[in-house]
């Protein structure tokens, strides 16, 4: 009688062992909040139940008095890689993104090299190889240069998709003349990432601000109807193609009301700076180190991201991780650049804004989990369920504890919430069922891996 060979994989499932073990914890799952154990093998989720007297593993984690969230994802950072390494870099990206409980980032194009072609995605890919923490995908900047392209390079591995920059940006990655982005919205299939501002009108008020070094004047200079107008434009655009549209950081009351009248086709992202920070204190109180594109706006403003939340006109929240040095932020507005980092400390913030109970825990995960997963058609993600990768974030909602610059992993060194003491904090971040942050400390070595996707037919 011949042996039937069983994989060996087969054989530790059927054994009941496991590479690591998360006992004890309350997992935020499908089915809600469950006081539940989970086993990781193989960088999946293989079991979910009353395991610690019926599994072994190799590794386990004590997840006593923590939630168990799905890997947070981050679907908007800029890492600086290749060109720009002074303000950030891959590996520091990352290192920053696990510190603060994220298991996935997407990166975006603006860097020296644009990512624009095949050999430049590569690029990246061969860089983050070894050398990042946390999974990752990188956005094709869509432009004028290769928008015929973009059916073949969106479905590429390891894209994260399509970004078109239609304000704020330069040389090829500018697309903001109307022929140049109908080229780009007929072709291609996934849902294309936007960066709304109206170019030409902020071109021309930026002679409002010249000279003022008054960086409280940046809400003036980029002012309401600068988004409003590229928002319009190119939701009418995408209308005419049929392109299912992402559109970046919305700041605006105005955007929000317009935007929940598009909902069937268009998903919408926003920041933790845009709902946590308001202005005009924040730019008395920090300078330019709270200057952003689009800018932190009034307090009608920021009121009406968070009943976008509420009513779920808002699908994901996304850092917008965008350093620069500190020597660049001194320089006199409008000369100083707007960006700051975030990727750290996207999921403290939140967890703060849920101790408040401005946001419930349940669509922290939608927002930062399962919707990423969900809009762009992320393979095994987002979930914590059988089959799926075993990316988790267990927090203490009860942890206070104050941020600071020291903390920042980041190449740049700062962050605009030094000294903000928040409630909750992210505790073990585990990357396909390895550990890479325990008890608040870096462990193991960068194991991160490109990111997959469904076919784009496929996407939702």
């Amino acid at each position: 009688m011949s042996k039937i060979n069983v994989p060996a994989e087969q054989q530790r499932l059927d054994s009941r062992h496991a590479d690591l073990l998360v006992l004890g914890g309350t997992l935020l799952t499908p089915n809600g909040a469950e006081r539940t154990d989970v086993a990781c093998l193989n960088g999946r989720i293989v079991a979910l139940g009353a395991l610690a007297s019926t599994w072994t593993a190799v590794d386990i984690l004590d997840a006593t008095g923590l939630h168990v969230l799905p890997g947070v994802i981050d679907s908007q950072v800029h890492f600086r890689e290749p060109g720009l390494t002074h303000k950030e870099t891959l590996e520091a990206g990352t290192r920053g993104a696990v510190l603060g409980g994220v298991t996935g980032i997407f990166e975006m194009p603006n860097t020296h090299p644009l990512t624009l072609a095949p050999e430049d995605l590569q690029d990246k890919l061969d860089r983050a190889r070894g050398r990042a923490w946390c999974d990752h995908a990188f956005y094709i900047g869509g432009s004028a240069v290769n928008a015929e392209l973009l059916p073949q390079l969106e479905t590429l591995p390891g894209c994260a998709g399509v970004k078109v920059f239609m304000g704020s940006s330069f040389g090829d990655l500018l697309a903001d003349e109307d022929a140049v982005l109908r080229n780009i919205l007929r072709n291609g299939r996934r849902r294309l990432a936007v960066h709304a501002e109206d170019e030409a009108r902020l071109k021309a008020r930026k002679a409002l601000v010249e000279g003022s070094a008054d960086v409280t004047q940046h809400t003036v200079w980029r002012d309401v109807h600068s988004a409003l107008l590229a928002t319009q434009r190119i939701l009418r655009l995408a209308d005419e193609a049929g392109r299912k549209l992402h559109v970046l950081h919305v700041s605006t009351a105005e955007e929000m009301a317009l935007l929940a009248r598009h909902k069937r086709r268009v998903t919408v992202e926003v920041t933790p700076h845009h709902l946590s920070l308001c202005a005009p204190e924040c730019y008395q109180r920090l300078g330019t180190l709270a200057q952003m594109n689009p800018p932190v706006r009034e307090q009608r403003h920021q009121d009406a991201l968070w009943q976008a939340i509420a009513q779920g006109v808002v699908d994901v929240v996304g850092s917008d991780h965008a350093p620069h040095t500190l020597t660049e932020k001194a320089q006199p507005y409008p000369q100083s650049p707007s960006g700051m980092t975030g990727v750290q400390t996207l999921l403290p913030m939140l967890l703060d804004h849920v101790h408040a109970r401005r946001l419930s825990l349940q669509r922290l995960v939608d927002l930062t989990s399962a919707g990423p997963a969900r809009i762009f058609g992320i393979v095994g993600k987002g979930r914590i369920a059988l089959g799926y990768d075993a990316d988790l974030t267990l927090v203490d909602l009860a942890a206070q504890r104050t941020i600071s610059n020291d903390w920042i992993a980041s190449v740049s060194g700062w962050t605009p919430y030094d000294g903000v003491t928040v409630t909750g904090w992210p505790v073990h971040t585990v990357v396909r069922g390895q550990p890479v942050v325990r008890d608040e400390a870096l462990v193991g070595q960068p194991t991160g891996q490109p990111i997959e996707f469904l076919d784009a037919q496929a996407s939702n």
